[in-house]
């Protein structure tokens, strides 16, 4: 039997697609609903074919699994591995870290599974995990491991630009007559995740003022343990060009990648989204 299992949920993104440690990695599976047809691989499924905004009819989402199947898949690792650490979603994105509580609360016997709130998603849910991972495979204990990511959740920061306000309506973060009238005037704001809940930081007219937003938040660290440019579909490549030589000449030293969006988080924010991910060096 294997000694640890790190958990998380298919928001995931991760700052390098192969890592130390990835053996140790279950990705539980989130069903996307689109149109009333169910896809249980959200890879299959394009951002191209996500509506711009809720005039095109029903928004997609995330289907959920309830307690019981999450509860089959804790006594399924448990037999497999000793411990189980589980790194899931911001609760204030996403129910799913509240489900899995109770799914563990209402076990008939113990096991050793410990569950964190990421308070982030996408590539700070991703890169929260890749370490975690990386410990593991060097010989760490389950408690540093736990340790350790809790001690770098609150030095995770997430921007998120977004024109997808009908998303925001929908997952109760507008109210109606703001997002109709924001997309009406092609407002974009941006967001920050405050832990783990969006916070509004900014409204700018266009995804080029974003990236001098994005500047100027980045001109308030020193340091960084990576730095992460997420964009969503169609792809903005002058715009991302630009973060990227400004990364490049101000931190040289610090690991840069660019990713497209991911269907299950482009269910909160809109398709057409642009967002900066990085963690803080301390």
């Amino acid at each position: 039997m294997s000694s640890v299992c790190i958990l998380t949920d298919s928001t995931a993104q991760f700052p390098q697609p192969v890592f130390p440690g990835k053996a140790f990695v279950r990705i539980l599976p989130l069903n996307l609903k689109i149109n009333d047809r169910v896809y249980t691989d959200s890879k299959n499924v394009k951002l191209s074919s996500f509506p711009a905004g809720n005039k095109a009819g029903q928004l997609p989402r995330l289907e959920l699994p309830d307690q019981s199947v999450l509860q089959d898949l804790f006594v399924q690792l448990a037999r497999e591995f000793n411990y189980v650490i589980a790194i899931l979603a911001s609760e204030k994105l996403c129910p799913l870290y509240q489900i899995a509580m109770q799914a563990m609360e209402s076990l008939d016997y113990r096991i050793n599974l410990q569950i964190i709130n990421s308070q982030n998603v996408s590539i700070g849910l991703g890169y929260l995990v890749q370490i975690a991972a990386d410990l593991i495979s060097q010989g760490a204990s389950s408690l540093d491991a736990e340790r350790l990511i809790r001690g770098l959740i609150p030095h995770q920061y997430a921007l998120i630009c977004t024109p997808g306000l009908s998303y925001l309506h929908a997952s109760g973060y507008l109210d109606h007559a703001q997002a109709t009238v924001g997309e009406m005037l092609n407002i974009l704001p941006i967001f920050t995740l405050e832990e783990g809940r969006l916070k509004p930081v900014e409204k700018v007219r266009g995804f080029r003022q974003a990236i001098d937003y994005f500047q100027e938040f980045l001109d308030e660290f020193e340091k960084f343990h990576y730095i992460s440019l997420v964009q969503g579909y169609p792809s903005m490549n002058p715009e991302s060009r630009l973060l990227r030589q400004f990364v490049q000449e101000t931190f040289p030293n610090t690991q840069f990648s660019e990713h497209t969006l991911s269907s299950p988080v482009a269910t909160f924010f809109g398709p057409r989204l642009l967002s900066l991910f990085v963690s803080e060096k301390i």
